[in-house]
């Protein structure tokens, strides 16, 4: 008789949460098994970019009137990425107006000026909009300092929309929105949802699991330390302290592991997806796990 044909019951206590404690211990934190490689935040835009533009170029005319998120139609819901990108323009020249800008009051107009427009006008102002974004962050990303090093080595960041974000990863956080609004378009007409590859999601992936801490802080959570495993294309590990009085949980605080899809995870950090449509693993304190997931919805800009 082979395993397989054993019955379950009679398999040893316990066993089931061995394999999954050996199999969080053997992956080094941070290494996505298989190496996936690695992109820049600017690459990632591009890509996601032109895997939304390629969507667009297929609706029809029925298509850009169906309701989408919000109240706004996907011809609306395309203005507002319009608006996205060119509050983006505002942050990358520095505009201080734009820092605490609210991200759906401040795309409102461009979002509803495309009523009775054409769906390709539409289509064409935000392809143009998303080129220029990617043309500035280039420069950006090339502009020398005064001592002559490149300005991607350089500290400093990015205010929009509530967020102070180093240039790559708000090039991430707008690759994430079109990949998000990419689905609520699919779901909107009837297609199936959309994966990003694998590069681009390890990006994606990485950022909402480097954001846990601002997003617990918001929400109040107590301190504890997560290891946070998500498997799948793109995924990965990541030891994630959570203490929003001190920086870092200290010796004897509480820890949980959580091990979950990587697109999941993402569509979780999107607000798209509840915890409990989840696939998911914890140890350690189920009800803090619960917490860190509950916040890491939060993280969504919609």
């Amino acid at each position: 008789m082979s395993i397989t044909d054993r019955d379950p019951a009679a398999l040893p206590m316990g066993l089931r949460e061995r394999v999954m404690a050996a199999s969080r211990e053997a992956r080094v934190t941070g290494q996505p098994v298989p190496a996936v490689p690695q992109i820049s935040g600017a690459e990632a835009l591009g890509r996601a970019a032109d895997a939304f533009y390629e969507l667009l170029c297929t609706l029809s005319d029925d298509d850009w009137k169906a309701p989408a998120l919000r109240g706004l139609d996907v011809q609306g819901l395309v203005g507002h990425l319009t608006g996205v990108e060119q509050d983006t323009h505002r942050a990358l020249a520095g505009d201080p107006a734009i820092a605490d800008a609210g991200h759906v009051e401040s795309t409102q107009g461009p979002a509803v000026r495309q009523a009775g427009r054409s769906p390709a006008l539409t289509r064409a102002d935000w392809r143009r909009a998303a080129d220029r974004t990617l043309e500035l962050a280039g420069a950006a990303e090339g502009e020398p300092r005064a001592d002559g090093s490149a300005a991607d080595d350089c500290p400093g960041r990015l205010a929009m929309h509530g967020m102070r974000l180093p240039l790559g990863d708000l090039l991430v956080v707008r690759a994430f929105e079109l990949w998000v609004h990419d689905n609520d378009i699919r779901r909107a007409i009837g297609r199936p949802p959309s994966v990003p590859d694998a590069p681009v999601l390890r990006l994606m992936s990485d950022l909402a699991a480097r954001m846990l801490p601002y997003a617990a802080a918001r929400t109040g959570l107590p301190a504890a330390d997560v290891h946070l495993v998500l498997t799948g294309p793109g995924g990965g590990t990541w030891d994630v302290a959570i203490d929003p009085a001190e920086g870092g949980p200290g010796p004897g605080q509480e820890g949980v592991a959580i091990v979950t899809d990587a697109v999941g995870f993402c569509l979780l950090a999107a607000n798209r997806v509840t915890a409990d449509d989840l696939d998911l693993h914890v140890t350690g304190d189920a009800g803090r796990a619960a917490g860190v997931l509950a916040a890491a919805s939060t993280l969504a800009l919609d």
